[in-house]
């Protein structure tokens, strides 16, 4: 039996009894229609050899390339012939092999869970206070801080495995950590679950596998890079698939259109510094907006200080990454009802309520759905589907963390200009002063007098300061017109969500 030897993945190597052919570059992989190969070919103990690139699913090109053997190394063209059809047979089945291990190698690895790793992940899910014990190991897990924004977002994470998938976008100036936020929640986010994005072209999305991207969390770690993909990502979000219809050419020639289609759902995480650029986008994602405070900076510099001194605990954190990696692979799709819903309003203040309060619905079920071994499984009596029920437990933590979502959305002002506008009454109010002049605020706050001025007007077009004095020649004096406009908002929305709970309880 005549073997073929691949161990050299440039130089395959095939003996028969008269012959020695070697193949040199390998086999190609993208066209399964043909067989075309560089073969050097020569007699047993010879040193006449005979090089040529040929087809070999191409009868005329193999007659042709026989009787070249023959006549050259002086040998039958029936033992060439059969030599080359052998040589044929081999590396068919061997291509083959090799299209297996493609396919298996680009498939994601699956974790199959054990006995007691898939039992210590189901006792987890149903230990009581299961959001605070999962927000304590993130934090166990490296993420540092942002105490509410890394729980909000592991549960934006986690509904990629519901039918009605959240979206998050992180926000920030440069340089705060956004995409350090995003990536170390997704690390809790088992491989097989996820597609992380740097950059994509504009097309990428349709040559996806149908069903390649359902129930998975896409990440984009800068928007910036990928605003081509940002269009298609929309409708991957809203309708749930996306279609694009090509020109092909078959074989014959024969032109035909067709239907590249991706279903979905996905949940989709990304970062960008430019919150209006992606109006669209956001519209459609939670917005998180990133701590920046000098709190915030004290906790990160002394992790890496304590990460530098070696006093982190690698496989404490190493162990919380396991855990909830574990908690997400048992989570199963079941069906959520809220029989509250009915009873379930937002303020007035909401900009674009119809979305926000879809998402407000969602973040709910996205709570409860993480909580469903705690929950009895019920059956519609009609159709026999199973489902779990909200409980208002569910409702009122999804308020506590959903709060400072609803207060940005309500707000009048964007979030890099709400926050110098919060560092402005600070200051002013730390210093006993009720008037300043951009000179003072640049040096104070050390801001870029581009931005500075850009968030000056926002200002006054809302009527939050006013000038009071000074001319442009000399500059202008400002003053605050109402310190109280963030707190006053806050309140309203925490008592409007309060007032439901209550009512709820009540009835």
């Amino acid at each position: 039996m005549n073997a073929l030897n691949t161990s050299n993945p440039n130089n395959y190597v095939f003996e028969s009894k008269f012959l020695k052919i070697h193949v040199l570059g390998g086999l190609k992989m993208s066209k399964l229609d043909s067989m075309r190969v560089t073969m050097s070919v020569q007699k047993i103990n010879d040193t006449n050899v005979l090089r040529h690139s040929i087809d070999l699913y191409n009868d005329t090109q193999v007659e042709k390339f026989v009787r070249r053997v023959a006549e050259r190394l002086e040998i039958g063209t029936s033992v060439t012939r059969k030599a080359l059809q052998e040589l044929t047979k081999e590396l068919e089945n061997y291509r083959f092999v090799l299209l297996d291990k493609e396919a298996q190698e680009g498939k994601p690895v699956i974790k199959q869970l054990n006995a007691s790793e898939e039992k210590e992940a189901i006792d987890f899910l149903r230990s009581g206070e299961l959001l605070k014990r999962t927000n304590e190991y993130i934090g166990q897990s490296g993420v540092i801080g942002e105490v509410n924004n890394r729980l909000l977002m592991y549960l934006i994470f986690t509904s990629r495995k519901t039918n009605n998938p959240l979206h998050c976008i992180s926000l920030g100036s440069s340089g705060a950590g956004k995409t350090h936020l995003q990536s170390k929640v997704a690390e809790l986010i088992p491989e097989e679950d996820k597609v992380e994005i740097t950059v994509l072209s504009a097309n990428a999305f349709y040559y996806f596998n149908r069903t390649e991207l359902q129930n998975k969390l896409i990440l984009i770690e800068d928007l910036d890079g990928a605003e081509s993909v940002l269009y298609p990502l929309r409708e991957l979000q809203s309708k749930k698939k996306i279609t694009k219809t090509v020109v092909h050419k078959d074989r014959q020639g024969t032109t035909k259109t067709i239907h590249l289609t991706v279903e979905g759902p996905v949940s989709v995480g990304g970062c960008t510094t430019r919150e209006s650029i992606y109006e669209d986008n956001s519209n459609r994602s939670f917005l998180i907006y990133i701590d920046e405070s000098s709190a915030q900076d004290e906790r990160i510099m002394n992790y890496q200080r304590m990460l530098s001194a070696g006093q982190v605990n690698d496989h404490e954190q190493l162990e919380a990454v396991r855990l909830l990696q574990n908690t997400q692979r048992v989570l199963q799709p079941i069906k959520v009802v809220n029989p509250y819903a009915l009873s379930l309003s937002l303020p007035s203040s909401v900009f674009k309520p119809r979305r926000t309060n879809a998402h407000y619905l969602q973040f709910i079920e996205a709570i409860t759905f993480y909580k469903q071994y705690q929950r009895e499984k019920q059956y519609d009596k009609e159709t026999g589907e199973e489902y779990i029920e909200t409980t208002i437990e569910d409702i009122q933590e999804a308020n506590e963390l959903i709060t400072e979502v609803l207060l940005r959305k309500s707000d009048v002002l964007n979030g890099a200009c709400r926050r110098f506008f919060e560092d402005l009454k600070a200051y002013l109010e730390n210093n006993e002063q009720s008037t300043f002049t951009n000179a003072e605020m640049r040096r104070a706050l050390r801001m870029n007098p581009s931005n500075q001025k850009r968030y000056m007007t926002q200002l006054q077009q809302v009527d939050l300061i006013q000038k009071t004095k000074g001319d442009k020649r000399k500059g202008f004096v400002y003053e605050v017109v109402n310190y109280d406009d963030y707190k006053q908002t806050n309140q309203e929305i925490q008592s409007i969500l309060q007032q439901v709970i209550d009512s709820i309880r009540d009835k």
